[in-house]
């Protein structure tokens, strides 16, 4: 193997970790985000927990909100792979797939 195919294939390899590790730290900071959304989002909930003529109603409203918020950032995270996968064709030189719908 020639030395520029050498190089060639350890930069290649070497972007692949790259977008590896920009996609481990997309879904890690996505699932910390997700966390304080869901903290802070739940603080008035909690208030109305301890009203006990509110309590039915903010149980319903928690479902609703964590269900919105974990939504979200599934989305985030989808779009991260799909992205990374990208990115991976593009650096193998392979023509990009289309995502299924749905």
């Amino acid at each position: 193997m020639t030395q520029a195919k050498r190089t060639k294939g350890n930069g290649r390899a070497e972007a692949k970790r790259l977008v590896e590790l920009v996609q481990r730290e997309v879904d890690d900071g996505a699932t910390s985000v997700e966390q304080i959304h869901k903290a802070i989002a739940n603080l008035p909930l909690e208030v109305l927990d301890r009203l006990d003529i509110f309590e039915e109603t903010s149980k319903g409203a928690r479902k609703v909100q964590e269900a919105t918020i974990g939504a979200m950032y599934d989305v985030i995270r989808k779009v991260n792979d799909e992205v990374g996968r990208l990115a991976k064709e593009l650096l193998t030189g392979r023509p990009p797939h289309k995502p299924h719908a749905g």
